[in-house]
């Protein structure tokens, strides 16, 4: 019987391939290391992406209303030198929109003065009906109307109930003068309803408005309260020869066709004349107005015009006191008048009309 043959290794031989077995399980592969190693690389520029966002965005949303403001800033200038030109003259503007949107709004804010211009007699014009007036006369010296809007002008005698009928459009604007006998004005009522301009801009946490309206700035963000930067123009003085003097400018931005959105934005605003409503000696002043924006923007308005009035009336001063005063309740609902102490007062009214067009 042959014995069976066996093959004896070296442990030497034996040691170095069971080394080498072993490094070849344990090996990792190039390709699947750079795998890792990208993955790796990601994960961490997607973690300090995540980390930074917020500051990235709050950096843009920065940017984005600094140039609102600007563009705020601009328009408002323009449209002063507008104001102030000759009839159907104005200004050529482009303006960068890349993350606005410029839009007209109108009938905002509705304005309501009157004031006698005679010291003789106290008139009130009030909107019957939409196809009348009611005029009242303290002493029965108002014998006629004249009523004037942007369709036309009627004049019209006084009927025995003191009514005016009429078939004008009074939703805009109009003027009411009274007359008596002699065809003197003896009183003026101006009810104007005012347009402007609207700047949206889009933001992280929602819209940023910004509202120019009658010379005014009003912004607001998507998460917090309305914000007056700017007021109406209403200066009271004190005149040094004797007197005081309350002037209104009143500036009605109308927009005619679309805007558009396009990234630069030429527009022009032409100015459409100019109303002098007041301007001389008058008596028994009363204005009003309604902002239509909010609800907050009225009561802030007055609030502004009647804090020298309420710091007296705490003091418990308003004896001597001389300026803007509530006509009736102390908040301003129901009007504003001016306290002069029997001084003479000076009034001027003037309404610019502009219009802003591609």
């Amino acid at each position: 019987m042959i014995p069976k043959c066996q093959t004896i290794m070296p442990p030497r031989n034996r040691l170095h391939s069971t080394n080498r077995c072993r490094d070849d399980e344990l090996a990792v592969s190039e390709v699947l290391g750079v795998i890792m190693m990208l993955a790796m690389v990601v994960s961490i520029m997607g973690g300090v992406w995540i980390f930074l966002n917020p500051y990235i965005s709050d950096f843009e949303d920065n940017t984005n209303w600094n140039a609102a403001n600007g563009i705020a800033d601009r328009l408002e200038d323009r449209i002063d030198v507008a104001s102030d030109s000759p009839n159907g003259t104005g200004v050529r503007h482009k303006i960068a929109m890349r993350t606005s949107i410029l839009q007209g709004v109108s009938n905002v804010e509705q304005w309501t003065i009157s004031a006698d211009m005679s010291p003789s007699d106290v008139v009130t014009v009030t909107q019957h009906n939409n196809s009348s007036l009611m005029v009242s006369s303290l002493n029965n010296s108002a014998k006629s109307v004249e009523i004037t809007t942007k369709n036309g002008i009627l004049f019209q005698n006084l009927s025995d109930n003191n009514l005016v009928d009429h078939d004008l459009v009074l939703s805009d604007w109009y003027i009411a003068t009274v007359f008596n006998e002699e065809l003197e004005a003896i009183h003026r009522s101006i009810y104007y309803s005012i347009s402007g301009l609207r700047i949206v801009t889009s933001l992280g946490n929602g819209e940023h408005e910004i509202y120019l309206v009658n010379n005014a700035r009003i912004e607001h963000f998507a998460d917090s309260a309305w914000k007056i930067s700017q007021f109406p123009r209403i200066e009271f003085d004190q005149l040094a020869t004797g007197g005081v003097r309350l002037s209104m400018v009143i500036t009605d931005v109308e927009v005619e066709g679309s805007l558009g959105n396009p990234n630069q934005l030429g527009i022009e605003i032409i100015s459409s004349g100019s109303l002098n409503l007041f301007s001389g000696e008058c008596y028994n002043i009363r204005y009003s107005t309604i902002n239509s924006i909010a609800p907050v923007i009225s009561p802030q308005y007055d609030e502004k015009w009647l804090s020298p009035y309420t710091m007296n009336r705490a003091s418990g001063t308003l004896d001597s006191f001389i300026g803007l005063s509530p006509y009736q309740r102390a908040s301003g609902s129901d009007g504003i008048s001016v306290n002069s102490l029997d001084q003479s007062i000076f009034f001027d009214v003037t309404i610019n009309q502009v219009v802003v067009q591609k």
